[in-house]
């Protein structure tokens, strides 16, 4: 007869670990001595042993005590079963830990490469932080609704960052946020957008317009829908510049800009 932790120490586990086998139905409260002390047989011993060595095996508890009584058969039957539960949460790790690793990246984390590259652009521009954020807030909701649409938008985008001319609207826009709505400045600003724009249109080109999901562009607009009153400005501006609701709208609903800001002319 040997006391807990003795048969603790021959099995290789803690004393904590076979009271808690006793709670679990596992392993069976022995008879107590005239003192009171659990006292263990041989018998203990070798079934804590084989416990141990199943629920280190990665064997989960609950399914031991059939494991202990299974024929040959069985416990291989079991064995397998238990196996491939295993492999199975392993590779939800694996999976889980490459998300986690390419957490790092950065943006290419939410979106596609093309818009994380277009958005390193904006930054290598000098377009200010909180420019770039509505971007990216907008580029992730467009790309996880729609990918094919963001793929469309990013195309064009990329193409428009290559000139010059675009490059530097956008940063007279993204300067023009924290201007007064009386700045003297805004009508050559919108006038310069307005002829950029007409350069691009598809109609002058004799292009077909790229199709737009007005979902989206509604998702996209609601979630950056930052404005100032001087964008509010150049709204109207540009309103007033081009009253007709037949000219082109297809390049003027870029995600990361909401509906309502003089942005939405620029992608």
């Amino acid at each position: 007869m040997i006391t807990i932790g003795q048969l603790a120490q021959y099995a290789g586990v803690t004393i904590k670990a076979v009271r808690h086998y006793h709670e679990r139905g596992l392993l069976d409260e022995p008879s107590r001595d005239s003192s009171g002390y659990r006292r263990y047989t041989a018998a203990d011993a070798l079934k804590l042993v084989k416990i141990r060595t199943l629920a280190q095996a990665g064997v989960p508890l609950a399914r031991i005590k059939d494991l202990l009584t299974a024929d040959p058969d069985e416990f291989t039957a079991a064995v397998g079963d238990i196996d491939r539960a295993l492999q199975e949460q392993a590779e939800a790790i694996h999976h889980a830990r490459s998300r986690l690793a390419q957490l790092t990246a950065g943006d290419a984390a939410f979106v596609s490469t093309e818009v994380a590259g277009y958005l390193d652009r904006l930054r290598e521009l000098g377009v200010s932080g909180r420019a770039i954020q509505m971007e990216r807030d907008g580029w992730i909701l467009v790309h996880s609704a729609s990918p094919e649409q963001a793929a469309v938008w990013i195309a064009d985008k990329l193409a428009a960052i290559d000139d010059p001319e675009f490059t530097a609207i956008y940063l007279e826009y993204d300067a023009a946020y924290e201007w007064p709505p009386d700045d003297p400045r805004l009508p050559a600003v919108a006038e310069r957008t307005q002829r950029w724009l007409a350069d691009r249109s598809p109609r002058s080109a004799g292009e077909t317009p790229n199709a737009i999901d007005p979902t989206v562009v509604a998702l996209a607009a609601t979630l950056t829908g930052h404005s100032s009153p001087a964008w509010d400005r150049l709204t109207e501006l540009a309103q007033q510049l081009h009253p007709d609701p037949a000219r082109p709208q297809q390049r003027q609903n870029p995600p990361g800009a909401p509906a309502r800001s003089p942005r939405t002319a620029l992608g």
